[in-house]
């Protein structure tokens, strides 16, 4: 059976910063791979994983009122599901 185009070659999640502050607004993005250093994104094969590697590695935000407030505005990041595929 022969894959479309259109399919994802990977489903799995990943780990999404989230911040809102009064200087920057919003702001959203993936985390890298901290062992790896930057270009590598660390995915998970099911939600549940992800979430514990959130809680380990970042549950001190949750705590933590002065990185909460302004001027940084963190939130605990979110596991999100992500398609990955490749190009060319």
């Amino acid at each position: 059976m022969t894959k479309r185009a259109s399919e994802p070659d990977l489903i799995a999640w990943a780990v999404e910063w989230h911040s809102r502050n009064l200087l920057d607004g919003e702001r959203r993005k993936l985390c890298w791979n901290q062992e790896q250093g930057p270009g590598e994104y660390r995915l998970f094969s099911t939600r549940r994983r992800c979430l514990s590697y959130i809680n380990e590695t970042y549950g001190y935000i949750r705590d933590t009122i002065n990185l909460r407030g302004e001027p940084h505005g963190w939130r605990l990041p979110r596991a999100m599901r992500v398609e990955v595929r490749r190009i060319g």
